[in-house]
């Protein structure tokens, strides 16, 4: 309630979707599930929902229960894949492989749910040319949003450690914002982008520092656009 106050002042937002976002919002017991979706969905002025949850962590009686609620409600389910590369999601222990991706984007598809992606941009021992590989594969997959990440370290992670010892380096302002514009290029122009960088708590952040600068990242990206004389899905197919 405090968030629709917030929202409702800065905003003037008179309809919203209830967001369920931290950890993976499809696992656990059937009915338990159903309960807070269904108490969510009587709030007033609420309009849909949004779930973020992994690939696999969903099932068939899942789905048809979102399913159902499209028929009132709008219905977004977030599937994060952050690569399309198996050996990085082995590196960064994601727990299942791209083939696990894709079947969670057919068993969704044609039942009215539209489907986010989250990738990140700048994982371990990933080149431009394997990042924007996902963005062609993202792009293949009919899906209709998605989220774009900045790598940052977090303190007490294994990236920290790795960041530490000098076995990764972060991507910097520019190479970050060139590559959003890149992959920006190679996406359908009618799917939704929901995110273009996140929003590190300040007091966890290793490092870049950089990243904290959000509004001038997004600055920054818009005008590499207007520079370059580009657009989403300039590039795409050709």
């Amino acid at each position: 309630m405090k968030g629709k106050e917030f929202l409702s002042k800065r905003y003037r937002a008179q309809k919203f979707i209830a967001y369920f976002q931290s950890f993976s919002n499809t696992y656990g017991p059937y009915e338990r599930l159903k309960g807070l979706y269904e108490e969510a969905l009587a709030i007033d002025d609420i309009v849909g929902l949004s779930i973020g949850t992994r690939p696999d962590c969903i099932d068939e009686s899942i789905l048809t229960l979102l399913e159902g609620y499209t028929r009132d409600y709008l219905v977004w389910i977030e599937y994060g894949i952050q690569s399309v590369h198996d050996r990085t999601l082995t590196f960064i222990n994601r727990g299942h492989d791209v083939n696990c991706f894709k079947k969670a984007i057919d068993a969704t598809k044609n039942r009215g749910i539209k489907i986010c992606t989250h990738v990140i941009l700048g994982l371990p021992f990933e080149d431009r040319a394997d990042m924007l590989a996902t963005a062609e594969a993202v792009a293949a997959m009919a899906i209709d949003g998605i989220k774009i990440h900045l790598l940052y370290v977090i303190k007490g992670t294994g990236m920290e450690k790795l960041y530490l010892e000098g076995r990764y380096r972060c991507l910097d302002q520019e190479e970050y914002v060139n590559l959003v514009c890149d992959f920006l290029e190679l996406l359908p122009p009618d799917m939704v982008i929901q995110r273009l960088t996140g929003d590190p708590h300040p007091t966890e952040l290793v490092a870049p520092e950089w990243s904290l600068k959000k509004n001038e990242t997004l600055l920054r990206i818009k005008q590499v656009l207007i520079d370059r004389d580009s657009w989403q899905g300039k590039r795409l197919n050709v």
